[in-house]
């Protein structure tokens, strides 16, 4: 399994990714939480509340998932980052591959 965290400016862009993975398979089950985000944006300071995506998908989706993503966000530099899993339980992991395959 891989874990991939995208960021999203509000909560109805957050949702709007989400199902745009889910329905072309690419995701398994995404978790939407807001964050506080501090960063630098044009020699400025920002600070905003952002959602964060945490999409769980099969282990070779990462591409698939960011040309997704890139088609319909809204942020011109988007965080698309991800991580394999170390590990996870034998049936969770065959649930995930199920249903993002």
């Amino acid at each position: 399994m891989r874990l991939v965290y995208i960021t999203a400016r509000n909560s109805a862009e957050a949702k709007k990714i989400s199902g745009h993975l889910l329905k072309k398979k690419l995701a398994g089950c995404v978790n939407i939480f807001p964050v506080e985000s501090m960063y630098w944006w044009d020699g400025e300071m920002q600070e905003d509340v952002e959602f964060v995506l945490l999409v769980k998908t099969a282990n070779d989706n990462f591409e698939r998932i960011e040309k997704a993503v890139l088609e319909i966000h809204s942020y011109e530099i988007p965080a698309i980052y991800s991580w394999k899993v170390d590990k996870i339980s034998r049936k969770y992991d065959e649930w995930i591959s199920k249903n993002s395959s």
